[in-house]
C-alpha cells in the first residue's frame, strides 16, 4: 500500500520505488536536482510521474498500483496511469484505429492498439535532462488502410527559468516548479500518401492526475457566437455533463476533477486556445499544459463512436473526469485527464508532423499561484473557488 501525506499524495520516491519493481525507468532532472521526472520506455516513453521538490516531494502523476501489482493485462486497455502518455487518434469512426472493420462501436469491440498500450519504445539518445525514444510500426484503421509509420518522442526537463520564459510570464523565485516538454513526431514511412479519403492519424497526448474534491479544471476559450464559432464545449461523450459540474463563463470554463462521475468534455479548434490547466485548492498545486496549436488549421480527427458524416471535425483539447462506468461498479482510477491533440496529419510518403506539449506543476503560496493563474489562464484563485458555489 502506498504511503501518502495527509492530503492524498504519495511521495515521488515512494512511487518510483514501487514502479521500479515492474518496469525500468529513466529519471531526468534539472541542474538543481529538485525538478525530477520518471519516464518508462516499456510504456511508450510515458512520463509516469514528476515532482517539484526532489525525492521527498509530492508525486503528481496518477499510478495504477493495483494493475501493476496484479501482473494481469487486458486485450482492451491497460490503464497503468502516468501523467503523459503517447496515443494516436482517431478513437472512433470509419477511420478509427481502436475498432476493426464492420464491428459495432461499443466497449466490447474497443481495443487500444498494442503499439500505444503494451509495446516498448527504444531509447535512441539519453542525457541527464532529456531522452529520445523511437518506434517503427504498422497500424490498420477501420476502413482497412495500413499506415507504415515511425514515432520519435523526445522528453526533456526544463529549468524554472526556462519554464517562466516559455510561458511568457515573470519569474517567481519562491515557488516550487517542475516542467517537462515533449516533442512528438510521426513520420510516414510507407510508399502511399496519407489522405483524407482513406483516413488520417493524429498525435494524442493524455495525462492522468490525482483527483480531489477541491480540484478544478480551468480551460480558457475564444468567446463568440455559436453561429460563428460553434458550441463552446462538447460535453456529450458519456452523456451530458450536469450543470453543477461544468460551468461556462464568457471566455473560460470550469470542470470538476473530483474523480466521482465519469464525464468528458472537448473543445474545437475554433474555440480552443493553446493553454489549459487545473488547480487543487487544498494542496495548492497548479498544473498548466501548453501546446503548439497551428493557426488556421481546422482538420482534427473525430473520435466519436459512430460512422461519421464529418470525420475531421474533432476536438483539440479534451478533459476526462473518472468515475464508475455503471452504478455500483468501481471506477477505473479514480483520476482525471488533461489531453491535447495534433491536427489530422495528411503526410505524403517520407513526410513527418509534430506535436509539442509543455506540462508544468507549481506548488507554493496562494499569492504566488494567484499571480501565475491570472497571467496564464486569466482567472484568480477566488474565481475558481467560487465557480461551483
Amino acid at each position: 500500500m502506498a504511503s501518502s501525506d495527509s492530503k492524498g499524495y504519495s511521495s515521488y520516491d515512494d512511487e518510483v520505488s514501487f514502479l521500479k519493481e515492474f518496469v525500468e525507468l529513466t529519471e531526468l532532472t534539472d541542474p538543481s536536482g529538485k525538478s525530477k521526472i520518471a519516464v518508462s520506455a516499456a510504456l511508450q516513453g510515458r512520463v509516469m510521474t514528476s515532482t517539484a521538490l526532489g525525492e521527498n516531494g509530492r508525486s503528481y502523476g496518477w499510478i495504477n498500483r493495483e494493475l501493476f501489482s496484479s501482473g494481469d493485462t487486458s486485450e482492451h486497455f491497460n490503464a497503468y496511469g502516468g501523467e503523459e502518455r503517447f496515443w494516436l487518434g482517431p478513437e472512433g469512426g470509419q477511420f478509427s484505429v481502436f475498432f476493426k472493420n464492420g464491428d459495432d462501436f461499443n466497449l466490447d469491440n474497443w481495443y487500444t492498439p498494442r503499439l500505444i498500450d503494451l509495446e516498448k519504445f527504444e531509447i535512441k539518445e539519453q542525457g541527464a535532462s532529456s531522452v529520445v525514444f523511437t518506434k517503427e510500426a504498422t497500424l490498420t484503421n477501420y476502413s482497412g488502410f495500413q499506415f507504415e509509420l515511425e514515432i520519435e518522442r523526445k522528453v526533456e526537463v526544463l529549468s524554472p527559468a526556462q519554464v517562466f520564459m516559455q510561458l511568457g510570464i515573470e519569474s517567481i523565485s519562491g515557488i516550487n516548479t517542475v516542467a517537462y516538454q515533449t516533442t512528438n513526431t510521426l513520420k510516414n514511412m510507407g510508399s502511399k500518401d496519407w489522405e483524407k479519403e482513406t483516413g488520417l492519424l493524429s498525435i494524442w497526448l493524455l495525462g492522468m492526475f490525482n483527483p480531489s474534491p477541491s480540484t478544478t479544471i480551468v480551460i480558457p476559450f475564444h468567446p463568440g457566437s455559436e453561429a460563428d464559432l460553434g458550441i463552446p464545449v462538447n460535453d456529450n461523450y458519456f452523456g451530458k455533463v450536469p450543470h453543477e459540474r461544468l460551468i461556462l463563463k464568457d471566455s473560460v470554463l470550469y470542470f470538476s476533477a473530483d474523480g466521482t462521475l465519469r464525464s468528458k468534455i472537448g473543445l474545437s479548434p475554433a474555440r480552443a486556445k493553446n493553454i489549459l490547466g487545473s488547480y487543487d485548492a487544498t494542496n495548492r498545486i497548479l498544473t498548466i499544459l501548453q501546446y503548439n496549436q497551428p493557426q488556421g488549421v481546422q482538420d482534427y480527427v473525430n473520435s466519436m463512436w459512430e460512422i461519421q458524416a464529418s470525420p475531421f471535425t474533432g476536438d483539440v483539447i479534451n478533459s476526462y473526469n473518472d468515475g464508475p462506468a455503471e452504478p455500483g461498479k468501481k471506477p477505473m482510477g479514480p483520476f482525471y485527464e488533461l489531453e491535447t491533440s495534433s491536427p489530422a496529419l495528411a503526410l505524403k510518403s517520407g513526410q513527418e508532423g509534430s506535436h509539442i506539449q509543455l506540462t508544468c506543476h507549481f506548488e507554493g503560496d496562494e499569492e504566488d499561484l494567484d499571480r501565475i493563474l491570472k497571467q496564464i489562464l486569466g482567472v484568480s484563485i477566488d474565481e475558481i473557488s467560487k465557480a461551483f458555489n
